[in-house]
């Protein structure tokens, strides 16, 4: 049974596998992102993290697009004179993205079509990329006589090299799918019409792994990235020990016995197996 929830500009699927799909529901505006959706956004967020049926969270755009950014409109002039909504949908945004970012639970970007200056925040804060060969990443700040803003121009600097940040930002040249792997920008590349089932590929093999240890794996690799040699040792020191503690399935221990004492489990090919499929 699938269950939906639709808001007005964001819909909300979870399917029988633990897949929640979110999908920016505003295709006539190519799902460009106003305050309403980004708090809406921050709300679903909200309730996702503790959703026992949600597995893993599925990010993708109606239409043609993913997100062609913020609406320039509603975002941008009709908030000029009216900072209480400015900063509603500013601080909505900047919640949400750190929400996805330290969710415990994985997130895949399923980007279908045009991803596009503001829209590279909300990417960024997903775990993995899933792109469309055909899809289109760009920042167009520059032609609108505005800069890569609201943290696009960090996010952006972070995940490809200094040169092509320089390039991309000052140019406003697209880039495609393929070309936004080699790039760091997404994870796989594939055909269109192969994207969902890639992108529920990956989702299973997520959730085949034990919830617990996924979610301690991604802040780490995420909190490191910040760190120095010493400072990335002793914190991933601590965070090993207080998985350990956390574990309710103590998939280490396990691990340890089916893979020395009962020979049964082959690290590296396949995840140990979860509590539950043992029954």
């Amino acid at each position: 049974m699938v269950t939906k929830k639709e808001y007005t500009c964001v819909l909300v699927e979870t399917d029988d596998e633990g897949i929640t799909w979110i999908t920016f529901n505003r295709p006539e505006k190519r799902n460009a992102m106003n305050p309403t959706l980004l708090v809406e956004m921050e709300q679903i967020t909200y309730e996702l993290e503790t959703d026992d049926d949600t597995k893993v969270i599925v990010i993708t755009g109606a239409g043609n697009s993913w997100s062609a950014g913020m609406d320039l409109r509603q975002y941008f002039r009709e908030t000029d004179k009216d900072p209480v909504a400015r900063f509603r949908g500013m601080t909505a945004h900047r919640r949400w993205a750190e929400l996805l970012t330290w969710s415990r639970k994985p997130t895949i970007a399923m980007v279908n079509g045009y991803c596009y200056g503001g829209a590279f925040i909300s990417l960024a804060a997903c775990d993995i990329v899933v792109a469309a060969d055909n899809a289109t990443f760009g920042l167009s700040e520059v032609n609108w006589g505005i800069i890569p803003g609201g943290n696009v121009s960090k996010v952006f600097g972070d995940m490809v090299s200094f040169r092509n940040a320089l390039f991309y930002a000052m140019t406003g040249r697209t880039i495609d799918g393929r070309k936004a792997v080699e790039m760091g920008i997404a994870t796989l590349s594939v055909p269109a019409e192969k994207l969902r089932e890639e992108t529920v590929t990956v989702a299973r093999e997520l959730i085949a792994k034990s919830p617990m240890v996924l979610a301690y794996t991604k802040q780490a690799i995420r909190a490191v990235r910040g760190m120095d040699m010493d400072q990335a040792y002793e914190y991933l020191g601590a965070k090993s020990m207080a998985l350990r503690a956390a574990d309710p399935e103590q998939t280490r221990a396990r691990g340890m016995r089916e893979f020395l004492d009962e020979k049964k489990f082959r690290p590296g090919l396949e995840p140990v197996k979860r509590p539950s499929e043992e029954k």
